[in-house]
This record gives structure tokens, C-alpha cells and sequence, in this order.
């Protein structure tokens, strides 16, 4: 992991402001997504909250936001 990464798993999310994904489904299959410092973004499973979250960097998620919008994930 680079030392940026490690950054983003040492942050303490208990305080971070979750939001639901614009793109979640009526079914309740939903993501939460918080901004972090830097303008990385964290991304857990709604039904599962005390999961660990995912972690982006800005570039990484900019690529993941590309991937889901052209279908390639």
C-alpha cells in the first residue's frame, strides 16, 4: 500500500457523515459513501455498517466512478 492508502485506513471514520449513493436501487441494495480529508472517498454497505469500508484515493475513485458508469463493474 502507499503511504497515501495507509493514510486512508489509519483515518477513524466513527464521526464521518454517511450519505446514500444516488445510484442505490429501491431494493435497499444500497452504498453509503463519505468524503474524506484529501478528497479521498470511504464506501461501505449499507446493510452491513460495521463491515470495514472501502477506501479511494481521489484517483482511484475517479477510475471506480468511471468503471460503474461505463457498466464495467
Amino acid at each position: 500500500m502507499t503511504d497515501r492508502k495507509t493514510e486512508l485506513y489509519d483515518l477513524d471514520l466513527s464521526g464521518i457523515a454517511w450519505r446514500k449513493s444516488s445510484a442505490s436501487g429501491a431494493e435497499n441494495d444500497c452504498v453509503e459513501i463519505a468524503e474524506l480529508p484529501g478528497g479521498g472517498r470511504a464506501l461501505r454497505d449499507s446493510k452491513n455498517p460495521e463491515l470495514e469500508p472501502l477506501r479511494f484515493t481521489p484517483a482511484e475513485w475517479t477510475a471506480f466512478r468511471a468503471g460503474v458508469i461505463a457498466g464495467e463493474l
